[in-house]
């Protein structure tokens, strides 16, 4: 696969011709959804959920689908019939020519006094794992993790065991719109210091091979 890093949590996987996009939210690009053959959506966030980019992608593609949460899809569905499907943990199907594990069920806590939302991760061709807003371990060995590196609701040190126990063979980060410049060597030196994996990071725009 070929996997292009967008900004901030968003992804495109290429394969055989076909592309899969995962959360093209509102800070990532306006078209970082155009182009997909299908969209997968982790949670309702706005950095991960943004209405007009999705619709934008379903607009230029006929046969566009979207693979979501109840929480995202309710709010698709009527509009475009037939193309949103809920999906749950421990639920598989194909999107795109792409084979997808669903994994979690609940956001991260942010604070206590803020109510949880549900978030799942996905599991792509049993290789590339993007865990949405939590730091879910799958049952199923990670070849690729997409690591999200800060958030409101985590901390570093989090973010390294979380590694350490996923035990990916390479991590590239995401979730990093919020991460100054300042910060990055820092965080790139303890992450790729301690988390005992090939960690990396991709610029927006810029491919690997995974």
């Amino acid at each position: 696969m070929k996997l292009t890093k967008m900004s901030h949590a968003c992804v495109r996987l290429e394969k055989d011709g076909r592309t899969l996009v995962l959360d093209p939210g509102g800070f990532s690009e306006e078209d970082a959804g155009v182009g997909a053959d299908a969209i997968l959506v982790t949670h309702e966030h706005m950095d991960h959920f943004d209405e007009g980019r999705l619709r934008a992608a379903l607009d230029a593609n006929a046969a566009a689908e979207i693979w979501t949460l109840a929480a995202v899809a309710e709010q698709l569905s009527a509009a475009f019939p037939g193309r949103v499907h809920t999906v749950g943990h421990g639920d598989t199907f194909s999107a795109a020519g792409f084979d997808v594990q669903v994994h979690g069920e609940l956001h991260a806590v942010i604070h206590p006094d803020i109510p949880r939302i549900t978030n799942v991760g996905y599991l792509v061709d049993g290789a590339v794992f993007h865990p949405g807003d939590a730091l879910t371990v799958p049952d199923h060995p990670v070849d690729t993790l997409l690591l999200p590196v800060m958030a409101p609701w985590s901390k570093l040190s989090e973010v390294i065991d979380y590694v350490r126990e996923v035990e990916p063979r390479r991590a590239y980060d995401i979730h990093d719109a919020l991460l100054t410049d300042l910060a990055r060597p820092i965080y790139d030196r303890l992450v790729g210091g301690l988390g005992g994996t090939d960690h990396q990071r991709l610029a927006a725009g810029t491919s690997a091979e995974v």
